[in-house]
Order: structure tokens, then C-alpha cells, then sequence
């Protein structure tokens, strides 16, 4: 890994963070010809090789990743890369143009002088820019619920981001605690492997993987779902919030059907709502949370059927789902060491940490605030962030589109700076940092 700054101490902007995003939008300021430098904590793919299982894949095929200039050119457009794959392509993409990428370098500390002028404060020295794109993502730090304190001293806990493979844990049952993306899949996994699951399910909704023919993802993509911006919807801040669909790609793709699950075994309960020594505690929503999760997936496939009947198009027909299962009504309440239970992972998703920058660009919730990646402090964006402009801006599918705009708005400034620069004398520093008029 490097730590040597290739440019010396200033730079018109620095890229803080090289993943999918960071990459991306390297690439669309080199094609412009804007100097920079592009710092990476770790190593490119470091968060897909360290923070996924070892069955990990995406839910999205592999002919949406369109990353900038490196659009998947793989035999498998329909598949779905797993974990070595995904770090493979990044890895590639970066020797692809060859950014000025700095490996192993953290960014501690991000303020604007009165000058206007961006400091960096890193473990390999302090340099200053002009422009900042913050490219950390929204995934920074482990949440794990207070009450995990409770659990007695003997039982293993993870959480998602830690979890490798079902060896990993002691012999016994399983407590898989959230049902987003990770939970479900985590979940799958250990069943496959043999182990007892009991999985406390939250509100996420799902989809089915395929429909009349297609990946439902192709389908939504023909019409037009995935370009919807945020500015099309009354709730946008809600739908910055919302949890992800949860579906698998792993062997070729299938429908996550946690009644499925059930019915093989799995024992499936409400959200966990306390511990009492040796017995958890379950909330009564269980049923509502799956009947929702279904409701989500027969509304999707509704759309698909009208769309398919308004332009005639020849898809064959296919059986709606019918449940296979149903749970018991009530609350529920589980003794740890009747089930068996050695081990927990917490799939309780990640909370954001944005205490180095002491930039005043977040809301109340600590949220950026922002346009596109544009926040109201001159020459401050963020990248990769989910629904920062459309469903697929923290996704290799559209942080490419998000890069090409911010990258764009980015030399717009440096050239409005260069004639404003002339104009004034003003040092070429500072022409920088000034704002779009």
C-alpha cells in the first residue's frame, strides 16, 4: 500500500474514499483533465473483501454494474457476482486508468478555513483542496441494540459485518436477529448449512427474483423504475430511509420465502424486544411483517403484469404466490438454553460517522444535506450515498450517472474559478473553493 502523496500538499480536489464511488468519479474528473487525488483508508475493495460472508453475491445481475468506463464485460451478464468477484472488479477498474490513488491513508479530519480553503487532516500528514467529494458511503459503523448487553457471557455474538460462514460460530442454534438483505441471507446460509436458525423478523419488504420470464430486475428496469429520482417522490426523505427489498443471487438467483424457511425448520419470530436473563422476548407483529413483505412483492409483480398488457407483449403466465405457512398469533418468548441457542449475529444494518468533518453540511438527524451530492458549503459533495439521486446511486449500477454530474459541476466550478482567478489575481488556491454562480 502507498502513502505517498503524488502531488505534493494541495490539490483542487480530494476524493475521500476509493470504492465504487471514489473510483468513479476519479474516472469522470480524469477524463476532464481536473487534477486530484483520490485517498483510500485500506485498499481498493477492502470493504467488500473484509465486511461480506464467504457466500456473499449481489442481488443485482452482473449487466448492472456500469461503473464508469468499465461496464461488466464478463461471460455471465444475468449472474450474479460473488464476494471475490465484486473485489476483482474493482480491483481491475482501478489498473483499468490508474488513479492518483493513495492505499492506507485515513482522512481524520475535514474543516474550511476562512479562506475557503479545505483542510485534510490524515494519519500521513495534513494537504488542503479546493473541492472535497466525501466518498465514504453511508456504512460506517457496527449498530448493535443496547440489550445485546444482556446476553449471558457464554453466548458468541457478531455482527453482520463480522459474520464469515457458519464455522464460526460454536456448536447449537443460531439467533439471526433482522430480516434487511444480510439477515435474510445470513439466515440462509446457516440453514443450508445444517444449523438451527431462529431469525427475528423485522418490517423489510421482499421481491421475487424472477417473473414471467425475467428477472424482476430487468423488468423494472425496462420500465423506467430504477431512473426515477429522488424529486419524484412527495416522501423523498422517507424514501432515503427506506430498507432494501430483500432477494438472493446466490446458485443463479431465488425468491427469499422466510414461510418457506418456517416450514423447513427455521423458527421465525416478531422484532426482539427485550432480554430477561436467560429468555428474549419477542413483539407480537410477526404475521403483519410477513403478510407486508408479501404484499410488497404481489404489488411489484402487479405492476409488471399492467405494463406487460398495456404493450402487448409476449410473457408467459406465471401462478401468484400462495403462503405455505403462517405463524401463530401472539407475542412470543424464547428460553436461550432450552433452544440450544450458542451463538447471535446482529443484522441490525450500520449508523453513519461523519465526526471528522467539521463542515456544517448535515441535518438534525445527522444526515447530508445536499442535491445531488451538492451540499450548500462551496465545493463540498458527498457520492454514494443511497438514493442520492435515484435507487441505484449507492449501487454499481447508477454511482457512475451520480460521478458524471458531480464531476461535471465540479470542472464547471474550477473553470468559473480560473476566470474569476484572472479577473481578480486571486492565487489559484483559493479560485478554487468559489461557487457556481
Amino acid at each position: 500500500m502507498s502513502a505517498r502523496w503524488p502531488g505534493g500538499t494541495h490539490y483542487p480536489v480530494a476524493v475521500v474514499g476509493g470504492g465504487q464511488a471514489g473510483l468513479s468519479v476519479s474516472y469522470c474528473l480524469r477524463e476532464r483533465g481536473v487534477e486530484h487525488v483520490v485517498i483510500e483508508a485500506h485498499e481498493v475493495g477492502h470493504e467488500w473483501r473484509e465486511r461480506r460472508w464467504d457466500s456473499f453475491c449481489l442481488v443485482t445481475p452482473n449487466w448492472q454494474c456500469k461503473l464508469p468506463g468499465f461496464p461488466y464485460r464478463g461471460t455471465d451478464p444475468h449472474g450474479f457476482m460473488v464476494r471475490d468477484e465484486i473485489v476483482r472488479y474493482l480491483q481491475d477498474y482501478a489498473a483499468h486508468f490508474r488513479p492518483p490513488l493513495v492505499e492506507g491513508v485515513r482522512v481524520t479530519g475535514l474543516r474550511r478555513s476562512p479562506a475557503g480553503i479545505f483542510e485534510l487532516a490524515t494519519t500521513a500528514g495534513d494537504i488542503t483542496a479546493g473541492q472535497v467529494v466525501v466518498a465514504t458511503g453511508p456504512y460506517h459503523t457496527p449498530s448493535v441494540p443496547v440489550m445485546a448487553q444482556r446476553l449471558p457471557a457464554g453466548i458468541a455474538q457478531l455482527h453482520s459485518s463480522a459474520y464469515r460462514g457458519p464455522d464460526q460460530l460454536p456448536d447449537g442454534a443460531v439467533l439471526v436477529v433482522g430480516t434487511g438483505q444480510s439477515g435474510c441471507q445470513i439466515a440462509e446460509d446457516l440453514h443450508l448449512a445444517g444449523r438451527t436458525v431462529h431469525l427475528a423478523v423485522g418490517s423489510a419488504p421482499r421481491v421475487a427474483r424472477f417473473y414471467r420470464g425475467r428477472d424482476c430486475v430487468a423488468w423494472l428496469d425496462e420500465m423506467g423504475h430504477y431512473a426515477r429520482s429522488i424529486d419524484e417522490f412527495e416522501d423523498a426523505g422517507a424514501v432515503r430511509m427506506r430498507v432494501n427489498h430483500y432477494v438472493t443471487g446466490r446458485d443463479g438467483g431465488r425468491d427469499i420465502d422466510l414461510r418457506a424457511f418456517a416450514r423447513d425448520g427455521m423458527r421465525l419470530y416478531g422484532r426482539l424486544t427485550g432480554i430477561d436473563g436467560r429468555a428474549l422476548e419477542f413483539g407480537a407483529g410477526l404475521a403483519a411483517d410477513l403478510d407486508h413483505a408479501d404484499a410488497v412483492a404481489e404489488g411489484i409483480k402487479d405492476a409488471i403484469d399492467a405494463y406487460i398488457a398495456a404493450r402487448g407483449i409476449g410473457a408467459p403466465d406465471e401462478p401468484r404466490y400462495t403462503p405455505v405457512w403462517r405463524p401463530p398469533p401472539g407475542p412470543a418468548r424464547l428460553d436461550l438454553a432450552e433452544a440450544g441457542i450458542t451463538g447471535v449475529i446482529w443484522c441490525t444494518g450500520f449508523t453513519r460517522d461523519h465526526r471528522w468533518i467539521e463542515v456544517p453540511a448535515f441535518d438534525g438527524r445527522g444526515y447530508p444535506m445536499h442535491w445531488r451530492g451538492i451540499t450548500s458549503t462551496p465545493g463540498l459533495y458527498f457520492l454514494g450515498l443511497p438514493w442520492q439521486w435515484s435507487w441505484g446511486s449507492g449501487r454499481f449500477e447508477a454511482v457512475g450517472r451520480d460521478a458524471e454530474f458531480l464531476a461535471n459541476h465540479i470542472d464547471a466550478s474550477r473553470r468559473y474559478a480560473d476566470v474569476c482567478g484572472t479577473l481578480t489575481g486571486a492565487p489559484a488556491e483559493l479560485t478554487t473553493a468559489l461557487p457556481v454562480g
